[in-house]
């Protein structure tokens, strides 16, 4: 089994940074739908603007919000304005990581929706592992990986 990664919130803005609650990662209930990242599920949080990288699990807000609260010790992380990726995962076997499909969403700076992207792993004609970025928003036309920032 390995530990593959099955969705991600990237570019999204923190909003509040609420050191007094309990913890976890209070996120908009649609945005974790479109890239399948369920309620009490453990998430990583890479912050874009210091570095800092943590994990912890989700919460969901209010739906249409747009919220991305870091709450307790996650809080020291964070700060409002900050950019941050969210990535859930999953343990699966190798011989299933071509049937995966795992979903990106990207964010504009008010936390809307800018892309809807997934990722695929397919064999090659040499039998070799390869890799592409599909865009969901629009046609699904094939981004070449490097070009795309992931």
């Amino acid at each position: 089994m390995r530990k593959i990664v099955a969705g991600k919130l990237h570019g999204l803005h923190v909003t509040e940074a609420n050191l007094n609650y309990h913890g976890s990662i209070t996120l908009d209930p649609a945005h974790c739908e479109a890239a399948g990242i369920l309620p009490m599920e453990f998430v990583e949080i890479w912050n874009k603007n210091s570095g800092a990288r943590i994990s912890t699990y989700v919460i969901l807000g209010e739906r249409g919000s747009r919220c991305c609260v870091l709450n307790g010790a996650a809080a020291r992380t964070c700060q409002p304005g900050d950019q941050i990726i969210v990535c859930n995962s999953i343990y699966l076997d190798e011989t299933a990581l071509t049937s995966l499909k795992p979903r990106i969403v990207t964010f504009d700076q008010d936390n809307h929706i800018r892309d809807r992207l997934s990722y695929s792993v397919y064999v090659d004609a040499n039998g070799r592992y390869s890799f592409s970025i599909l865009d969901e928003t629009n046609a699904p036309v094939a981004i070449p990986a490097r070009a795309a920032g992931a």
